[in-house]
This record gives structure tokens, sequence and C-alpha cells, in this order.
């Protein structure tokens, strides 16, 4: 079963928050609060499971999305008002 999850999802995808556009808002928390954490400074950011990348800069504020989450993520992307969710795949 594991070869057919590896056949449907071939490629790995990421996200990642650009602070400078964040607003704050927390809906992308809201919407999936597994991939999404607000911090004390009051904008979003990524995570995986319990570690929240903190340090946006470079390939280390990039965090890995699952197909699980894929649906939330776009959702969370779609209704940012500050458009500042990006998806990447690999």
């Amino acid at each position: 079963m594991s070869s057919d999850h590896s056949e449907r999802n071939p490629t790995s995808m990421k996200v990642w928050i650009d602070q400078d556009l964040c607003t704050g808002d927390g809906l992308c928390e809201e919407i999936a609060p597994d991939v999404f954490a607000m911090l004390d400074d009051g904008l979003a950011y990524v995570k995986e499971g319990d570690k929240i990348f903190s340090d946006p800069g470079g390939p280390e504020g990039l965090a890995t999305i699952t197909e699980a989450q894929l649906e939330g993520t776009i959702e969370a992307a779609e209704e940012c008002p500050g458009e500042c969710i990006f998806i990447e795949v690999d």
C-alpha cells in the first residue's frame, strides 16, 4: 500500500509565508492549524508537527506538507488577506 501512495504523490510539497506581507489575521491557523501557527509577534508561521519555522529566511523556512494537509493549505492561501502563503512543488 505504501508503494501506491508513493506513486500518487511522487513530489514533495512545501509551504512558506512571507512575513512582510502577513496581516496577522490568523485565518490560516483557523483553517489549517496543523500547518500554521500565530506567534507572539502577531505574524503567522508554518510548522511541521511541533516544530514552528520561526526563522523564515532560506530553505529552513519551508515546511513540508502532506497530501492530507494540501486542501486546507490551499484554502488558507486562497483566504489569506495578505496573500502571503506560498506553496511550492519539488
